[in-house]
């Protein structure tokens, strides 16, 4: 009796694992067919997820996040840009006062410009941003971001009750069990979200 129990307990372990990997494995490729749609539209903001910066100026992938909406911003997509992102170890700059600065620096006006600075985490920098979307009245925002990136994005966004459309920033393709890890990564990262746990 007891050696059938432990039977029947791992089988249903086996199972529940299998599933795990099955939704896991199905969530990364939602997330890779999403890296590559762009649905930029008319907006009321355009939200710039943080990355990198070092001393004040922007890290290679930033810049071309926020390259990326100047590009939109000039379309005349959304008549804003919220810049992401709080300290990443560097004591007197954040990636959002960092993107803000490069905006304005390349022609979009300051007061144009929402600053979201207290974010840590991607979990932390969407809800700040979406508290910051309420209070102004804004309900939809133009995402821009790597690919990877967006799917998770925007689940968090909707969850906030926002309008989300995905721009993925203008980057070269990359193929191989690397590009796969990213997607997988990511799947992990919203599964945690979605019981709670922010990363």
């Amino acid at each position: 009796m007891k050696q059938s129990l432990i039977r029947i307990a791992a089988g249903l372990l086996a199972l529940t694992v299998i599933g795990l990997g099955v939704k896991l494995f199905s969530v990364a490729n939602d997330i890779r067919r999403q890296s590559n749609v762009d649905e930029a539209r008319p907006a009321d903001v355009i939200m710039v997820l943080g990355a990198a910066e070092y001393s004040g100026r922007p890290s290679p992938i930033l810049q071309a996040r926020l390259n990326h909406a100047l590009f939109l911003y000039l379309q005349g997509l959304a008549p804003r840009v919220i810049t992401t992102g709080g300290k990443g170890g560097d004591p007197r700059f954040t990636e959002g006062e960092v993107g803000r600065a490069y905006l304005s620096r390349h022609g979009i006006p300051s007061e144009a410009i929402i600053v979201e600075s207290e974010g840590e985490t991607t979990v932390h920098s969407t809800a700040a941003a979406a508290e910051i979307m309420r209070r102004m009245n804004l309900h939809s925002c133009i995402v821009v971001s790597d690919g990877y990136h967006i799917y998770r994005v925007k689940r968090m966004l909707q969850f906030q009750g926002i309008s989300v459309y995905g721009s993925p920033r203008p980057t070269v393709p990359h193929h191989g069990w690397r590009q796969e890890w990213i997607y997988l990564k990511q799947a992990i990262a919203f599964g945690l979200w979605r019981v709670g746990i922010p990363v």
